[in-house]
């Protein structure tokens, strides 16, 4: 990869160092435009299912269990997930999010699959 991913939370101000935006929730984001936002896309695919993120509910207990049943949704979602490999092959990508905490939520979950070479390929 000659680019690289990393995530960021919509509330955060845009910068062109963060390349290709990706919105990567479900929902839109509270209290965002969409010319704020300056997104070059929203996939709503990659994001958790509304189960799941009804269930997680951001507790931190939750986390680890989340993060296994999210990498099982995503594992059904390879081609979505190798076409967002491939445009970080060329540049930046910035998956953006909405979640309050920068630990524990589900863009940190999706970024290390995508930087995962085995579970995608």
């Amino acid at each position: 990869m000659n680019g690289s991913i990393q995530i960021k939370r919509v509330y955060e101000q845009p910068e062109e160092s963060d390349g290709y935006r990706i919105l990567v929730d479900r929902l839109w984001p509270r209290g965002i435009k969409k010319e704020r936002a300056q997104l070059n896309e929203w996939d709503k695919e990659l994001a958790p299912s509304h189960e799941l993120r009804t269930w997680f509910d951001h507790q931190p207990d939750r986390f680890k269990q989340f993060s296994n049943e999210y990498r099982n949704e995503l594992l059904q979602k390879r081609t979505e997930l190798i076409r967002i490999r491939r445009i970080a092959d060329n540049q930046q990508v910035t998956l953006i999010y909405a979640a309050k905490d920068p630990e524990i939520n589900h863009a940190v979950v999706l970024c290390n699959v995508l930087k995962d070479d085995v579970m995608i390929e």
